[in-house]
């Protein structure tokens, strides 16, 4: 993003990123609890936000690790001792809409596994490190992870622990569930189910926040 601080707290429509993406999840009925972890750095701002969204639902304010992994296992840990299914959601995918929520949470709810997708539109060449092609996967079979990532929790606690003993490190949640050959399966996300990691990402939120922002 070549932001001085974290992508975030950057201004969009009038509001942080993460404005946007807790707003999201506070409309979601399925939704009961909210987990927001960050770095210390952070702590100030984030606290801010979650006070200017009223929330009428508990945020809880979670210290991260040093890796998505270790802080998603620490999540996990500050969860409510009722909680039987978690979202895992990118703060940086401020488009979500409640309704993505709604349906991940109904298939967690159903004892699935799941993640938003969406089927891979472009041809993917995959390519050796002289950046010479050396085969093109069959694009009807792919789709582009996103979040939500929905779970069981004490299956996803489990599936951290072994990661752990294991030394494994993944980049996200649903690896894990495939090295240990649990079923995932895909739900399809709309097309403006972002993350921004670019400052163009950061137009394209605009321009379909803005009228939310009027409204």
């Amino acid at each position: 993003m070549g932001a001085s601080g974290n992508k975030l707290l950057l201004d969009v429509a009038g509001r942080p990123v993460l404005a946007w993406t807790l707003e999201a999840a506070l409309r979601c009925e399925a939704i009961s609890w909210v987990g927001i972890v960050g770095q210390p750095v952070d702590a100030t701002a984030i606290a801010a936000i979650v006070a200017a969204a009223s929330p009428a639902k508990p945020v809880r304010w979670i210290v991260g690790g040093d890796t998505r992994q270790e802080s998603v296992s620490r999540g996990l840990a500050a969860l409510p001792p009722e909680a039987t299914g978690v979202l895992i959601h990118d703060g940086a995918r401020c488009l979500v809409q409640p309704e993505l929520l709604t349906r991940c949470a109904a298939a967690v709810q159903d004892g699935r596994a799941v993640i938003a997708a969406t089927p891979v539109t472009d041809t993917i060449k995959q390519v050796d490190a002289g950046g010479t092609i050396t085969a093109t996967p069959e694009r009807s079979a792919l789709w582009a992870a996103q979040t939500p990532q929905g779970f069981p929790v004490q299956q996803l606690r489990d599936a951290h622990a072994t990661a752990s003993r294991e030394d494994w490190q993944v980049t996200d949640d649903a690896a894990l569930f495939e090295r240990l050959g649990l079923a995932v399966q895909v739900l399809e996300a709309p097309a403006s189910n972002i993350k921004l990691t670019t400052p163009f990402d950061l137009t394209i939120a605009a321009a379909v926040l803005s009228p939310r922002a009027a409204g």
